[in-house]
């Protein structure tokens, strides 16, 4: 019997959704059926997680994570990835209270990173992941440098995350300015570029660069799935 997989999702619905259609597809082409894990969804409303990021509320935040998985516990699932970068900033607090174990997203990825022998990573995202400390100190555990764009590159990557990505819109002019801020990074000395927004690998996938992508949304939801068919 499987271990059942808690996705707290909503944050926002594109990358939930990328969670559950990644862990059911990959399991059907390793196995060839369809007997993958139990999954639970627990989707938050999103407004008022991006109210209180621009207030940087995190408490707030953090209590109302708390909760989902707290639903999560009890509707039983077995463990819990959140389906989302930024809300990572909290994660530490989450994983000291949680009734169920949680994946990191960070720990992941950078567990990829590893594999492909890099220690120098670009690093795209919220404004949030890209500014405030967990990320980089998250990936520095693992001997990993993250480089950030520069300010005006934080600001237009965070706008188009808000404005288009979180909504659904993909536009070819915003995938054209995201791939001149990986040329940049490239420049600066990134050998990979880390996708640290579960909404970028919508716009930017491996097909649009020659630099090596880490999604981090289908990085984690692999994990996911390895940990619920590990007996």
């Amino acid at each position: 019997m499987y271990k059942k997989i808690g996705i707290l999702g909503g944050l926002t619905p594109e990358s939930t959704v990328t969670y559950y259609q990644h862990i059911v597809r990959r399991y059907q082409r390793q196995f060839g059926d369809h007997g993958y894990p139990e999954i639970i969804i627990y989707s938050v409303s999103f407004q008022r997680f991006e109210d209180w990021m621009v207030a940087e509320d995190w408490d707030s935040i953090r209590e109302a994570l708390l909760k989902g998985l707290e639903s999560l516990g009890a509707a039983g699932a077995d463990f819990a990835v959140i389906a989302t970068n930024t809300m990572h900033i909290v994660f530490d607090y989450l994983q000291e209270r949680s009734p169920i174990p949680l994946i990191s997203i960070i720990d992941a990825t950078a567990e990829a990173i590893k594999k492909e022998g890099m220690d120098t990573v670009g690093l795209m995202g919220t404004r949030f992941t890209m500014e405030k400390p967990f990320y980089k100190e998250g990936l520095a555990r693992h001997g990993i440098e993250a480089l950030v764009p520069e300010k005006a590159d934080r600001d237009y990557i965070n706008k188009i995350v808000f404005e288009e990505l979180s909504r659904g819109l993909l536009r070819s002019e915003s995938r054209e300015g995201f791939l001149k801020i990986i040329d940049r990074l490239v420049e600066r000395g990134a050998q990979g570029i880390v996708l640290g927004c579960t909404e970028i690998p919508l716009l930017v996938t491996q097909e649009h660069t020659s630099v090596k992508i880490f999604d981090t949304a289908t990085i984690h939801a692999d994990k996911a799935l390895d940990f619920a068919i590990t007996p």
